[in-house]
């Protein structure tokens, strides 16, 4: 099936085979690696990307379903020179390990912070009709689709409240 996705700002035009993943059209037809295959069924994290904005886990949906969509990968974020300000924060909290789950962190902690934005609750929100405070459980709650087999999970926290800080 022939499908147009704009990934990072670039429209692309793919001709898939419809069972074919948005994971595996971004790394094997489009050659965007950052977004990595763990569990491969959508328990992990590795695969976050975000599409039109939202975070979803790439393995999970077919990449035929996102035609015209926008899709948006850690490669689309920011440059080596202009980091966006969440891969900053990582590098600066020293928020990563062995550097696999990474992008999929990133890109979960830039949707989640949209999400908060718009107002949205998690099941850690204590009233769901004020404003969500971004504390530590409050984070935890919203990645935990985002796991770490590092454990660097107070060092993402940490980089999650800085950003979140800087933007309030």
């Amino acid at each position: 099936m022939l499908t147009t996705i704009t990934v990072n700002g670039e429209a692309r035009s793919l001709d898939l085979d419809p069972r074919t993943t948005l994971l595996d059209a971004l790394r094997e037809h489009l050659l965007l690696t950052g977004t990595k295959k763990g569990c491969d069924h959508g328990q992990c994290g590795a695969c976050t990307v975000l599409v039109n904005g939202v975070r979803i886990n790439a393995c999970l949906s077919l990449a035929v379903a996102h035609d015209g969509d926008e899709v948006t990968t850690i490669e689309g974020l920011g440059t080596p020179e202009h980091l966006h300000p969440m891969q900053q924060a990582f590098l600066t909290h020293d928020a990563y390990q062995c550097g696999y789950c990474t992008p999929g962190q990133i890109c979960s902690a830039v949707g989640m912070l949209r999400e908060v934005e718009a107002g949205l609750p998690s099941h850690a929100t204590r009233d769901v009709r004020a404003d969500a405070v971004l504390d530590g459980e409050e984070i935890r709650e919203r990645m935990s689709g985002n796991i770490c087999r590092c454990s660097a999970y107070p060092q993402i926290v940490a980089a999650i409240a800085a950003v979140a800080e800087a933007e309030s």
